[in-house]
């Protein structure tokens, strides 16, 4: 899988799927020669061509060969201060001020496996799944070292890189820019496709031609944020979702991120991306080392969707850990819109009592459970039960969903502290604040100094010990606000610039803390919907409340940008109330029930409430929901049509089963036009030759409050071969309503 020759200078990491290839020159320099489909051997059939640039310096060795110059090399993790003028990948102050640097090969090394990074999540295999090469420069003057670290995967279309600093000499030096990655491509013909948003409103596409200069997009929030997502594509134009050559990079982190591109002037293309270096200064004492978060670098040259499935298949198999990693995730009913703080015991019994009766599996007990929790004023940091509300405690309740055959939840936001809470009358020094300046407030909350080992081990223990109150099987770990005042008081002035990547680091030593000790619970993050969903995230909590927003119609475009990177299965997707409570929009039972069923599936709204037709129905997606969860959690994701193309007012989505047996295929169009063209769906990813026969077909429902109305069946029990769905396809069928979404799925014969 990785070859090393020696002649050349040559190293070629290999798959089935992709190579990755690196030359190290004139037994210093190390470049980037190539990355994409899988070739045999690199023998060079595109050599570097040397060319006298002007204004193009060269290093002091080569002061005569004008064709030589760092400034137009491809290199794969270059400095700045020696004639490169383009984007360094690190940046490093040492000890006289000077922030020029000079890093040669030393030595390499490769091995089976791949091994974890300290204090961080990674990616992982065994030692027959991948192949590691560890790259190990040397500055000249023997003070300092980076090692570059590269993993193939054997099944996956994926490069892991990363990258450790080591200070071995004997003074301090500043690091001010570490990049997880870099690369150089020989030319421009890209555009740059990132995903954007805002709350409630996360993970838009953007696609735009790559300019010449720089590009950049990221977050400066203190963590990976719902405005930006720790992730960009460079595709050629004319790529579509399923042809076309696309390079995907994504960070596992959850923190501060930015990923930037240069243009430069011989129209060549370098990519960065890592931790933000805004205000980033870490400090290396001697015989200290710091190790960047991982990048995952996918190529697919089957488009966007051929990207997605790579991007899907390691989160699942290599990212996601434990006992839910290939676990079925049961469908929940969440409390929160139908009560939100308003409830006792009375309350969540009759909700536990309807969920039952519908078919749900887990309940959830939202925000308002602990200290004097009845708005959002107070008691953040108090993880102590409200016995006002729940007399009998968290076992009283967990044990009554229990004995109806449910699950049972429990809502945290451990990283904050209300400034009403005993916790912070206790310890006011343990919130992240500038000295002699104000504190800002989110939904009237600071933020924990997670740098603390106190604060850790006040969480953990805080956590674990109402873990170990009840017979608790989810938590839903959330984090509801941004950071401010990013200064710790347990930290020395020199050591500031370190304070919201030590945040992160902190949070992961948490979370790794209470996973670990509590295997057999589901764990889901949240930050306000998807504010921190990333790998990093899922190495810890295999799944991620997607958005805060509900609304069917806002969740096409929600769900579709999310799974450019994440399976369905890590996505939270919930049935709520209409109106809606975040845009007042009224769509149909059907049409939420179908979108949520492309996710982690489950109900946010008072099912005590609904109508008998209404529960009928619920009961009807349900046992549906069960017969294709399996294909709809673990199969491979096909979007055919995104709410981004065109007039962006069509989606499809198809699911097909890990053994091809079983496909599911999902339309919505979300508003009735006036002559308005048939629709005809291209399914893929089927066997040509194999017999499909349909199985299960949910029409379009008007968005009336009236659910009722007759079932269409006509097409069930109808057998098509692979090759007609594929090439000629399915019809919808005439449109007439707002919001409609149909459902079919297929049977391999």
């Amino acid at each position: 899988m990785i070859t090393f020759d020696e002649s050349t200078g040559i190293f070629h990491l290999r798959n089935d799927k992709v190579s990755y290839v690196l030359q190290l020159v004139r037994g210093k320099y190390l470049l980037h020669r190539y990355w994409g489909k899988a070739i045999r051997e690199f023998r060079d059939s595109r050599p570097f061509q040397a060319i006298d640039r002007a204004f193009s310096p060269q290093p002091a060795a080569y002061e005569n060969e004008r064709t030589f110059s760092l400034d137009v090399l491809p290199r794969e993790y270059p400095d700045y201060g020696h004639g490169d003028y383009r984007l360094p990948a690190y940046v490093m102050r040492q000890a006289d001020g000077t922030t020029v640097t000079e890093f040669w090969y030393e030595s390499h090394e490769i091995k089976a496996g791949k091994p974890g990074l300290a204090g961080l999540p990674a990616a992982y295999a065994k030692d027959d799944e991948a192949e590691t090469l560890t790259i190990r420069l040397r500055d000249t003057k023997g003070s300092l070292a980076i090692e570059l670290q590269y993993t193939i995967f054997a099944e996956e279309a994926v490069i892991a890189r990363n990258a450790r600093f080591l200070n071995t000499g004997e003074l301090a030096v500043d690091l001010l820019q570490a990049a997880s990655f870099a690369m150089d491509f020989a030319d421009h013909e890209f555009e740059r496709l990132n995903l954007w948003g805002g709350h409630a409103a996360e993970r838009s596409v953007e696609r735009v031609p790559l300019m010449r200069g720089q590009q950049e997009h990221g977050s400066r929030r203190g963590a990976s944020s719902h405005q930006q997502s720790p992730f960009l594509a460079l595709v050629r134009p004319g790529t579509t979702e399923t042809a076309g050559d696309v390079y995907g990079f994504s960070l596992v982190w959850s923190g501060e991120f930015s990923f930037k591109t240069e243009v430069e002037q011989f129209g060549t293309t370098r990519v960065i991306g890592g931790i933000n270096d805004f205000g980033f200064d870490w400090q290396l004492q001697p015989e200290e080392e710091f190790q960047t978060p991982e990048a995952l670098l996918v190529y697919s040259p089957d488009g966007l969707n051929g990207m997605s499935q790579a991007f899907h298949h390691i989160v699942r198999e290599h990212i996601v850990r434990g006992k839910y990693q290939h676990a079925l995730r049961p469908i929940l009913v969440n409390n929160w819109e139908a009560t939100y703080f308003d409830f006792d015991e009375e309350k969540i019994n009759k909700l536990a009592d309807c969920a039952a009766d519908l078919g749900l599996e887990l309940l959830v007990l939202d925000d308002g459970w602990f200290g004097k929790r009845n708005d959002d004023n107070s008691s953040l940091g108090d993880w102590v039960v409200n016995t006002q509300k729940l007399k009998q405690g968290l076992k009283g309740v967990a044990e009554s969903a229990h004995s109806r055959g449910l699950k049972f939840g429990l809502w945290f936001e451990p990283e904050m502290i209300s400034a009403d809470s005993d916790l912070y009358r206790a310890h006011p020094e343990w919130v992240l604040q500038v000295p002699d300046y104000p504190s800002s407030y989110g939904r009237h909350q600071l933020v924990l100094d997670l740098t603390r080992q106190e604060v850790q081990d006040y969480i953990v223990e805080a956590v674990g010990s109402v873990l170990r109150s009840a017979p608790i099987d989810y938590v839903k770990w959330d984090f509801n606000r941004h950071l401010t005042e990013a200064f710790s008081l347990a930290l020395p002035d020199e050591r500031q610039g370190e304070t919201k990547t030590r945040f992160v680091l902190g949070l992961y030593a948490i979370l790794e803390r209470i996973t670990q000790a509590f295997p057999e619970i589901l764990f889901e993050s949240c930050s306000g919907g998807g504010g921190r969903f990333d790998a990093g995230m899922l190495y810890y909590m295999p799944q991620t409340w997607t958005s805060d927003n509900t609304d069917a119609v806002c969740r096409l475009s929600i769900q579709s940008g999310t799974s450019m990177v994440f399976p369905p299965v890590a996505m939270g997707a919930h049935v709520s109330v209409v109106p809606n409570h975040q845009v007042g929009r009224v769509t149909s039972l059907q049409m939420r029930a179908i979108c949520a069923m492309a996710g982690d599936f489950g109900y946010e709204l008072d099912i005590t409430r609904m109508t008998d037709a209404e529960k009928a129905q619920v009961r009807e997606h349900v046992a549906l929901y069960k017969k294709l969860r399996p294909t709809l959690q673990f199969g491979s994701f096909y979007r055919l049509l995104t709410p981004f193309a065109g007039k962006g007012n069509e989606t499809a989505w198809q699911f097909v089963s890990q053994d091809g047996k079983q496909v599911v295929l999902m339309y919505f169009k979300t508003l009735a036009e006036p002559a308005s063209p048939i629709r005809t769906l291209k399914l893929t990813g089927l066997d040509k030759d194999a017999c499909y026969k349909v199985t299960q077909y949910l029409p379009a429902q008007r968005t009336s409050m009236d659910f009722g109305g007759e079932t269409a069946t006509s097409l069930v029990g109808q057998s098509f071969y692979g090759d007609e769905l594929m090439y000629s396809g399915m019809a919808v069928e005439k449109i007439d309503t707002d919001f409609a979404a149909y459902l079919w799925g297929f049977e391999q014969q």
